[in-house]
């Protein structure tokens, strides 16, 4: 029998030399989107440093190739320069993302006269509930008309989502489009409230409900990113300002589901 034998030097060197032309890659791509923005080299550094409320030093690494920006701050440099984050970070364009969800088709909500499988659990589908991923979609009222969407419990499991705390409701808007089109259905855990940087979210603002993608910022701050950025630029919000705008988490999205 042969026997492979790997050297641990060998393990080391491939990924340092990956890591470092990743390094080296990402700075000539943020010294590009810097001067297609009109940022000078002299003084790049202190301008961008005061943006993204770092340190020169920590920008200073980026543009020597020495260190990368961490996702929250690579989102937000990507949107101050006004480039894709998946071309900043990776070089090239995003593709088309995903859902987690089946393809549901001509979807059937369920009622109580439908009989549930063993591993079956019934969410209520909130009908006279829209969050808004375009300017906003004010409710008057939850109000639980007994309609059911199927979720299996391994599912729910899954995602740590207990069934006392999900809900599912339909989007409205284009601001999250390509990845949640206008009519698709998400599952909102209501029961996590907790802010991820990089997740998405349905969002209580001053009596509307929204679903973003949301970023914590310095100070208590935050920002809310719309998938769509083009047309829906990101928001900002300092911790006063949360507070006066009454803005709160209802839960986090686990699941959506987009109709063909």
């Amino acid at each position: 029998m042969t026997e492979l034998i790997v050297h641990a030097r060998d393990l080391i060197i491939e990924p340092m030399v990956h890591s470092e032309n990743v390094r080296s890659d990402f700075s000539q791509r943020l010294a590009q989107a810097c001067s297609k923005s009109g940022i000078e080299e002299h003084g790049r550094g202190v301008i961008l440093a005061k943006r993204l409320g770092v340190t020169p030093k920590a920008v200073s690494k980026w543009l020597n190739a020495e260190s990368m920006p961490r996702q929250n701050k690579m989102a937000e440099l990507a949107d101050f320069l006004g480039v894709s984050l998946y071309w900043l970070q990776y070089g090239k364009e995003e593709r088309a993302h995903k859902g987690n969800a089946e393809i549901l088709g001509n979807m059937q909500v369920w009622d109580s006269s439908t009989p549930l499988g063993d591993d079956e659990v019934a969410i209520p589908f909130l009908s006279d509930v829209k969050l808004s991923a375009g300017n906003g979609f004010v409710t008057e009222a939850e109000h639980d008309k007994g309609y059911r969407l199927r979720f299996a419990k391994s599912t729910l499991r899954r995602y740590n989502v207990s069934p006392e705390n999900a809900k599912c409701v339909a989007v409205h808007g284009d601001s999250m489009e390509p990845v949640l089109p206008d009519g698709s259905t998400v599952g909102i855990d209501c029961g996590n409230k907790k802010l991820t940087d990089g997740k998405i979210f349905a969002i209580n603002h001053n009596g509307e409900l929204f679903i973003k993608k949301l970023y914590s910022l310095p100070g208590g701050g935050l920002r809310i990113y719309s998938f769509n950025e083009m047309e829906y630029p990101p928001r900002e919000y300092t911790e006063q300002q949360i507070q006066e705008q009454k803005i709160t988490i209802v839960g986090r999205v686990f699941w959506y589901s987009v109709l063909l």
